[in-house]
């Protein structure tokens, strides 16, 4: 799927977020600069979160109460992986009242769970090219779901377009 511009990244995310359930791990893929921060802004507006989030570089991970507790980690400047399971990784992937959005998630394949759905942002311009693959959110059934939500969003009627035409391809 292509956005054009911030504000249709952040609706995609947004129509993506009503899907998610408990225990669903977000991993975003993508160079500095491509837009995971304003996906995961867009989750948080999904779930129901009340501010925009900040990267956490510096502090790894961020807290946002919503419909489900929104956990966003960075990895940008994560050096050993193992790390993360300091910060009781592990558990936060079983909570069932939460998500976890993670950056350069890359970084620490080898800590994320089987099901985990992967967000991969390749930017050109002012473009965003966003591949969403796995988990067990992201099946056909979930992806028609998420263009009826980037519909009833009050994005650009042109990014719920292309999310059809993304999915009506042949």
């Amino acid at each position: 799927m292509i956005t054009k511009s911030e504000e249709e990244t952040r609706e995609l995310a947004r129509g993506l977020a009503k899907e998610l359930k408990g225990g669903d791990v977000i991993a975003l893929e993508g160079d500095l600069g491509a837009g995971k921060t304003t996906f995961v802004q867009g989750l948080a507006l999904g779930l129901g979160v009340g501010v925009l989030p900040k990267s956490p570089t510096f502090v790894l991970m961020r807290e946002y109460e919503g419909r489900l507790k929104l956990y966003h980690i960075d990895c940008y400047r994560l050096e050993d992986p193992k790390a993360l399971l300091g910060l009781g990784l592990e558990d936060l992937f079983k909570d069932k009242n939460s998500v976890v959005a993670i950056e350069w998630a890359d970084k620490v394949k080898e800590l994320l769970p089987k099901n985990t759905i992967w967000v991969k942002i390749d930017s050109e311009g002012n473009n965003r090219n966003i591949n969403i693959r796995g988990g067990d959110t992201v099946g056909s059934g979930a992806m028609l779901k998420m263009a009826d939500n980037a519909k009833a969003t009050k994005g650009p009627r042109d990014l719920s377009e292309r999310v059809d035409e993304f999915l009506y391809r042949k």
